[in-house]
């Protein structure tokens, strides 16, 4: 049921979701003959819309995410390293890499199947397979449906245990806050950074709307684990 609630309220809270509901809104108005309101509505929408896909508001509310873990160092040494289910192409390369630079290392694949028939760390397995991986040096978690529970399922095989842990650079604050409160020891791998330099004039893009989307669904996430925080500590309080 949570899970479910959090992927409903993700997606109404999206930045393009706002903007889209704000100009239906206006619109409604706008037959409605309310005609003050739907000039306001449907002008804030076209700002907004206008602004999320500005590439210097992109790329502000992105790098905070980007910039507080530095890439990896060739001389990391670890058994296990996790490649986080989400983007295959953008995180795979540098668990490659460090997978290359270690002696017997494992990597861990993860990800369930949502609509699929196969989970996403199956796929992501027979991925690195087909790019020189042993089979055997592949263990797959196909049952976590997000981190919190990515976290849950790897202390079963790590437990104190230091190891490397790959995903997306402005995904790894939110994943590194659930490891720690999972008293996880990862040593961060950041890759597939999106933040670019800011030119003023530019056009609004899709590929700026989608950094500032990424930026909010990490913002949005990091948020509901705080209100889980508090649910559960007013809950233990009640219980005393």
């Amino acid at each position: 049921m949570g899970f479910t609630l959090k992927k409903i309220l993700s997606a109404v809270l999206m930045p393009l979701s706002l903007g889209l509901i704000l100009f239906l809104i206006g619109l409604w108005f706008l037959y409605t003959k309310s005609y003050k309101k739907a000039k306001i509505c449907l002008s804030i929408s076209f700002i907004w819309i206008f602004m999320i896909s500005y590439s210097p508001f992109a790329n502000s509310v992105l790098s905070p995410l980007e910039t507080i873990y530095k890439k990896a160092e060739d001389n990391v040494s670890a058994k296990y390293i996790l490649l986080l289910g989400g983007d295959f192409k953008g995180r795979s390369f540098e668990a490659i890499r460090l997978y290359t630079l270690l002696d017997n290392a494992k990597i861990i694949t993860s990800g369930y199947p949502g609509r699929d028939d196969v989970s996403e760390a199956v796929k992501s397995a027979h991925k690195l397979v087909e790019l020189g991986i042993p089979k055997e040096d592949i263990l797959m978690q196909s049952e976590p449906k997000d981190t919190q529970e990515e976290a849950m399922s790897i202390k079963k095989i790590v437990g104190n245990e230091q190891f490397i842990l790959v995903t997306a650079a402005y995904h790894m604050p939110r994943a590194m806050e659930l490891f720690k409160k999972e008293g996880l020891n990862p040593i961060v791998a950041p890759t597939n950074y999106l933040a670019e330099k800011n030119y003023l004039i530019s056009a609004p893009s899709g590929r700026n709307l989608q950094k500032t989307e990424i930026a909010f669904h990490e913002y949005l996430g990091k948020t509901w684990n705080k209100l889980k925080e508090y649910k559960n500590y007013f809950l233990n309080k009640s219980e005393e």
